[in-house]
């Protein structure tokens, strides 16, 4: 994607200017080589996009035509929720409740391109589709990057190897899925998943991330036995809103009782005044 110029941003009076993401100071945050951007965003789109054999196998064998596998490899194009349908749908699930489970899961790119369209301020002609490519390794990739300049490579270089590999790599799988018997045997559709949780652990960093992780992954595990294939993927998204409620009650408490305890206080100091 070509690079675009920013407008001078006045700083003060003096007409100073600044361009770029926000983010720490320049001396902070220094320039990295192209050549080291794309290298790094090729060894992720590489060992990501070969994972999409194991989906054309997982689609084959869940029942779908070589059509529909990869269309949804083109249109959908996020690995995590593809799995998840085509799981559901192997699984005997109702057909509605494995769109929406797979739906709701691929939400999370929409947050994530909140946060890139600011970063990589790309023209509007070329957003709606660097917006298919907004995923959770072209995110991985772009958000550590020092400079707008590099955040934008990483970006495009990423999603372009991906993709094309995905694809590619989803029709051979599909091809070659009668050749490899039972797909269940091979244990093929924890490869997306795996990658996925392999990209997120090392963000989970406070505390909270973390206890708010290990609850959905409970929720999902205790649920899956018992509802249909796909719903546990979405209740499991409830962990979030429990974490976070919990934790409000938590510092309201400590708060509450300062604030009681204080209000006693002024009374007594009234009390011996009078």
């Amino acid at each position: 994607m070509a690079e675009q110029t920013a407008p001078p941003e006045s700083t003060g009076p003096a007409g100073a200017v600044s361009a770029g993401p926000p983010g720490p100071p320049a001396e902070a945050r220094p320039d990295k080589p192209d050549a080291a951007v794309v290298r790094d965003a090729l060894g992720v789109g590489i060992a990501v996009g070969l994972s999409g054999f194991a989906f054309g196998v997982t689609s084959a064998g869940s029942g779908l035509s070589l059509l529909q596998t990869c269309v949804l490899s083109l249109l959908v194009f996020t690995g995590a929720s593809q799995f998840a349908l085509v799981g559901a749908l192997a699984a005997g699930g109702n057909p509605y409740t494995a769109a929406a489970g797979a739906f709701f899961l691929g939400v999370r790119n929409a947050f994530y391109g909140l946060r890139l369209s600011q970063l990589l301020a790309l023209p509007r002609a070329v957003r709606p589709f660097a917006a298919h490519w907004v995923i959770d390794e072209t995110t991985a990739v772009t958000l550590p990057q020092p400079t707008r300049r590099a955040a934008r490579i990483g970006f495009t270089v990423t999603g372009l190897t991906l993709y094309v590999l995905w694809n590619l790599t989803t029709l051979v799988g599909a091809l070659g899925a009668e050749a490899l018997g039972d797909t269940d045997a091979w244990g093929l559709d924890a490869a997306s998943p795996a990658v996925f949780l392999a990209l997120l652990a090392p963000m989970l960093k406070s505390t909270i991330e973390r206890v708010t992780a290990g609850l959905a992954v409970l929720l999902a595990l205790t649920l899956l036995p018992v509802l249909p294939a796909g719903v546990p993927v979405l209740l499991s998204a409830l962990a979030a809103p429990a974490v976070l409620f919990l934790m409000g009650r938590t510092k309201r408490g400590p708060d509450a009782g300062n604030a009681a305890d204080g209000s006693a206080t002024q009374r007594k100091k009234g009390e011996r005044r009078s």
